[in-house]
């Protein structure tokens, strides 16, 4: 008996297959990260609905569970045409995406990050975007299980002046308590603690801060490198 599930699901990355199909990985509402072979996938027709950042209603299938499977798509939304003319939420919009491909495990269930995710990608288009962003990077690290502490200062439990992270402990530090170490730690945006305004710069340094925890934590253990959508991100904020 073949297997099938129907699901909804973010499309994350789509590698053409042969003359005109495609490989199509998606973030689901219920299944985690799956991946199906879209017959025609890479034609004309089919090219507007299977672009990165895509909401899509799927339905895979596949004679026996292990197997890739076939997956038959119905576009929802589409986050890409409504971003077309701002290449910079466009710049988001990829880098969101082939950060997940790269850092979710295939078939194990992501309730919080899926929810996370369609909750920015739904706020994409208002003013704030790009801390918003940093913030759901911060949020994604919690949900992999490394989330950084920054209540209160590591050395000294003060509550105030917090402005560094600890690169070992991801936990805050204050000025005093850091001031000796200060060449050795991570800035600490002021917006990552509390709700308020971030120019280009400040959300750069907070990418820079979840950058290296994604990259010691995640990526140079299994010798993989920051997926390059994120980099151009962060060049692009730098202006």
């Amino acid at each position: 008996m073949a297997v099938t599930w129907e699901d909804q699901g973010l499309i994350l990355s789509v590698r053409r297959h042969g003359e005109y199909d495609a490989i199509v990985s998606i973030l689901t509402e219920n299944n985690g990260r799956y991946a199906g072979l879209v017959k025609a996938g890479s034609s004309r027709r089919m090219k507007g609905a299977l672009q990165p950042g895509n909401v899509i209603k799927a339905t895979w299938r596949a004679r026996l569970d292990e197997h890739l499977g076939t997956m038959i798509v119905e576009l929802v939304r589409s986050y890409s045409a409504e971003l077309m003319q701002d290449p910079s939420r466009l710049a988001v919009l990829s880098s969101m995406c082939a950060l997940i491909d790269a850092l979710l495990p295939e078939r194990q269930p992501q309730p919080e990050i899926e929810r996370t995710t369609l909750a920015f990608l739904s706020s994409l288009s208002t003013d704030g975007w790009a801390a918003r962003y940093a913030r759901w990077e911060l949020e994604v690290l919690r949900d992999l299980g490394f989330g950084l502490d920054l209540t209160a200062c590591a050395g000294t439990g003060s509550l105030e002046n917090l402005i560094y992270v600890s690169p070992k402990s991801g936990r805050a530090v204050s000025a005093e308590a850091g001031a000796p170490y200060a060449n050795r730690l991570l800035a600490l945006p002021s917006f990552l603690r509390a709700d308020g305004g971030a120019s280009n710069a400040d959300v750069v340094a907070a990418l820079s801060l979840t950058g290296h925890f994604f990259e010691t934590h995640v990526f140079a253990p299994h010798h993989q490198p920051m997926p390059a959508a994120r980099a151009r991100l962060v060049e692009r904020l730098k202006g």
